[in-house]
């Protein structure tokens, strides 16, 4: 019994019923919304003029503006409610009104587009071209807190923030961009995505009037209500499944690009050439690369597009070209080149003699670390010299290093201590063969 009671006290916390709009009233806002004429007319124009401009200046300030300021979704939650209610008198208004704001939208951004000076895709257009099932689950998500603020009394800031999240007035106006510049590509890839922020947020809509138990407005035989809903499945299905095809597209463009750039930064260097420039083509899965220095052989070429398989990238298409070779310059340019070498040469040596100095500096000062340690153990000890010099021998074919310890003190160690000490010292350096020496006094320099 106590976990049903949790189980109900639990579910209390998502119910809506507490905080539901009166139903006459949701329908009446639904169905006002859905109208496309005098004031929600003119805030269309006005926001594809907005969208439009973002769109051209690459501005995500003035993008975001225009979808607030766009009354769009309006005539979609339409759709969504009039479908689940079996409304079919507010769903035929609200297909004739949304396809009048299509078309305004279209011939509007079209117009601005072909007028325009600037004609440049930028980013913010080019986003708009690629939908992929990411899309979609923005969509439907968008549209589910859409439509449950339309129901609610506590509306907040959802509606603008559900505005700005599904994007329906940027994808119409790159829409309009493409047959503003006659590219097709931009207007299909973009009126998809729109197509697809349509159908998701009017799904979203048909889920929740329905969950919600919305008052059915029309009277309607089981034969009719079957073929609504596989009309519903089909159009999802349609709509889905490219999306679904883009998305795993995307995702293996994203691996192939961050592995092509880890073997481009492994092949920079190879005998005495330079990777000048690399390009990377994920639709083509081709990466091209281009060199500089002495002119590479064909068994090069072949062992640089080799290391591609370490990378997984063994399908993709490796072009290897040749930038500048000591070949096709002038003896003045070849010498330039052999001492910007020698200059690359040196630089790489300095750092590593660079990195050798301060190596050494940190070992002589781990004396200080060891007194530090070793002093709160043994207060007797009030000094301590540390250095690694090489162990040379005849039984060894090269010298290795040997720390050496010298603690000094101004009494006597016990023996018991030392060996404490030792051992301490063996276990913190990590070697066996360290040696510890003791003085009783400090030496003077």
């Amino acid at each position: 019994m106590k976990t049903i009671y949790f189980i109900r006290k639990f579910l209390h916390f998502f119910s809506l019923e507490s905080e539901l709009e009166n139903q006459d009233f949701v329908y009446d806002e639904i169905k006002k919304g859905s109208v496309f004429k005098g004031t929600n007319l003119w805030i269309l124009i006005f926001a594809i003029i907005v969208a439009s401009v973002g769109l051209n200046i690459n501005s995500t300030a003035v993008i975001i503006g225009a979808m607030l300021i766009s009354p769009l979704m309006g005539p979609i939650n339409g759709m969504g409610y009039s479908i689940a209610t079996y409304d079919f008198e507010l769903f035929t208004k609200s297909i004739k009104n949304f396809s009048f704001a299509i078309i305004v939208s279209l011939v509007a951004s079209t117009a601005y587009f072909a007028l325009s000076p600037v004609s440049t895709a930028h980013s913010e257009l080019l986003a708009r071209t690629s939908p992929t099932i990411y899309d979609v689950l923005i969509a439907l998500f968008g549209g589910l807190a859409g439509i449950v603020a339309i129901s609610s009394k506590q509306k907040g800031n959802v509606i603008p923030g559900v505005a700005i999240a599904t994007a329906l007035m940027p994808p119409l106006c790159t829409a309009g961009y493409g047959l503003g510049t006659g590219q097709f590509n931009f207007f299909f890839g973009a009126f998809y995505l729109f197509t697809i922020n349509t159908i998701f947020i009017a799904i979203a809509s048909i889920w929740i009037s329905q969950i919600l138990k919305f008052p059915i407005r029309t009277i309607v035989d089981p034969g009719k209500k079957k073929r609504i809903n596989s009309t519903i499945t089909i159009v999802i299905t349609i709509v889905l499944l490219p999306s679904i095809f883009f998305g795993y597209k995307l995702v293996k463009q994203e691996e192939f690009l961050q592995q092509a750039n880890m073997y481009a930064s492994n092949v920079t260097l190879y005998e005495g050439n330079y990777l000048l420039k690399n390009k990377i083509d994920v639709n083509s899965n081709a990466i091209t690369l281009i060199y500089g220095g002495s002119t590479l052989s064909e068994n090069q070429k072949n062992e640089i597009i080799k290391k591609a398989n370490d990378f997984n990238i063994e399908d993709a298409t490796i072009i290897i070209q040749q930038g500048l070779t000591f070949s096709n310059i002038d003896d003045a340019n070849i010498e330039s080149l052999k001492l910007k070498e020698q200059i690359i040469n040196l630089n790489d040596l300095l750092n590593k003699q660079n990195s050798d100095i301060d190596s050494i500096r940190n070992k002589q000062k781990f004396g200080i670390e060891i007194l530090n340690e070793i002093k709160p153990l043994f207060p007797q000890i009030n000094g301590c010299l540390y250095s690694e010099p090489l162990d040379f021998s005849d039984s060894l074919k090269s010298p290795h290093t040997k720390p050496i310890v010298i603690l000094y003190s101004n009494t006597i160690i016990k023996n018991s201590d030392k060996t404490k000490i030792n051992n301490w010292l063996k276990q913190r350096l990590k070697s066996n063969s360290t040696k510890v020496y003791y003085e009783k006094k400090m030496r003077k320099e």
